[in-house]
């Protein structure tokens, strides 16, 4: 009985100890699409209480302009272009003509693994998109290290998009009664097409043309959802010992042209409005969703830690990416790193904490599958590479014949082409990125590809979200 009541009292304390983590990862979600960041219409009152009682850091990139990447950044803490992940998963045959893996593996280095070998309890729930519900042979979330999930765009069975944070604020409650330190993705699915909206929601935006309409009402629903998981954890007791970041794995779609408002409908979330009532804002950053200028990158990053993070402050100058998110929880949890593992990402507890960072020592890079020449539609699209290494970042097409150069430290928004002036740093920075291209590798490897290839699986009709 003693060693039993001294094993829940060192439980108790460890858990104490040792933060939870929330990480809640939207999808499409714009710069601008914030109360906080004075969007005219859309209302985040939730969200804008994570900025209000934590820090909101302004220069956060994701590490892609798509889905899929983005989210293997987050999982591996390393540049998804070392798994031939350089866009979205669809199926088969897509993957396959795009030199892509099926799934991401298993077998990777893996940030809630790696948690949960350090004693944290681990779930997951919202989109997946690590592979596609359209390939049904292929692993499932628990398979990455996750005590538990609910999740859509993955094989099995699709959990309504809507019922995450109840799923979340459930896992939450029972890490807590047995007194584990738990770690959670929300990855909601806003504001992504089909837009899936409700009444109670259109009617809080009932002024509004109906395009803005739907774009304001699927944002207030999810920020109302992310105020439920805020609620439970402050009944809970749970929320000074618990960091909650809120981000987005790209910026915000749009349409390419003028295009008219229809029903879609989406192998995994079901019917719902198009890309005609896309209406994200990036507040003055150039081009959206798959571009790798910062209206594509640079996303919103709110984190809360309190006590440890500071409250009401904004970080206008510290380069933060998705990939240093798993060493840096890694050190708030505790969690060892195998001494195999080489991140690409650093940690930032400190930059969390209040120390600004506003160059980046060690290089950031970005590889996507861009069109070129480019194209009048989409001016901002044409991106094959770019590199982020101190002030500097560097963009560049396919074959390195055309590149723009922007001192980000003076010129966030990227207004100003320095290339020209700056041949030198031009030549420095695209030989560091073909040095890099030589550490990929050619082809994806290892048991990442679904049994239909072997089929010779023709592509349905039906194009699955990006």
């Amino acid at each position: 009985m003693l060693l039993l009541c001294l094993s829940m009292v060192e439980s108790a304390s460890n858990a104490a100890e040792r933060p939870n983590i929330v990480f809640i990862f939207a999808d499409d979600w714009g710069w601008g699409d914030l109360g906080c960041h004075g969007h005219p219409y859309v209302k985040t009152p939730n969200i804008d209480r994570l900025a209000k009682e934590g820090t909101d850091f302004h220069r956060f990139t994701v590490a892609s302009g798509v889905c899929s990447p983005s989210r293997t950044a987050v999982m591996t803490g390393q540049f998804p272009a070392r798994y031939n992940i350089d866009g979205h998963f669809a199926w088969v045959p897509s993957n396959a003509k795009r030199n892509m893996p099926d799934w991401l593996s298993p077998k990777a280095p893996l940030l809630p693994r790696f948690l949960q070998k350090a004693g944290y309890r681990t779930a997951h729930f919202g989109k997946w998109h690590l592979s596609n519900n359209m390939i049904p042979d292929s692993p499932l979330p628990s398979e990455y290290g996750y005590d538990e999930y609910g999740a859509f765009n993955c094989a099995g069975e699709q959990m309504p998009v809507h019922e995450d944070s109840q799923n979340a604020i459930e896992f939450i409650e029972k890490s807590h009664r047995e007194n584990k330190p738990f770690f959670v993705n929300l990855w909601i699915h806003e504001p992504h097409t089909p837009f899936h909206t409700v009444p109670k929601y259109r009617w809080r935006f009932r002024e509004l043309d109906e395009p803005d309409n739907i774009y304001a009402s699927v944002l207030s629903h999810a920020d109302d959802r992310i105020g439920e998981v805020l609620n439970a954890l402050d009944r809970l007791k749970l929320t000074d010992n618990t960091l909650v970041i809120f981000s987005s794995d790209n910026g915000p779609a749009r349409a390419a042209r003028p295009t008219e408002l229809t029903l879609m409908h989406d192998t995994a979330t079901g019917a719902g409005y198009g890309i005609a009532a896309a209406k994200g804002l990036t507040a003055g950053r150039k081009g959206y969703k798959s571009a790798l200028f910062e209206g594509g990158i640079g996303v919103p990053f709110i984190a809360r830690w309190p006590g440890k993070i500071a409250a009401g402050d904004v970080d206008r100058k510290s380069l933060f990416s998705a990939i240093d998110l798993l060493p840096t929880f890694c050190e708030i949890a505790g969690a060892k790193l195998p001494e195999n593992y080489q991140p690409d990402g650093v940690s930032h507890v400190a930059t969390l904490k209040g120390k600004r960072n506003p160059t980046r020592a060690k290089p950031l890079f970005w590889k996507m599958q861009s069109p070129w020449p480019i194209q009048k539609a989409r001016p901002h699209h044409w991106v094959s590479y770019a590199i982020v290494h101190d002030n500097w970042k560097l963009v560049t097409n396919h074959d390195f014949s055309y590149s723009q150069l922007y001192d980000l430290s003076s010129d966030p928004f990227e207004k100003n082409d320095l290339s020209v002036k700056k041949a030198a740093t031009v030549h420095d920075l695209i030989q560091k990125i073909k040095n890099w291209r030589t550490t990929l590798p050619k082809k994806p490897t290892g048991d990442v590809f679904s049994k239909e290839r072997e089929n010779g699986s023709a592509s349905p009709k039906q194009s699955p979200a990006k």
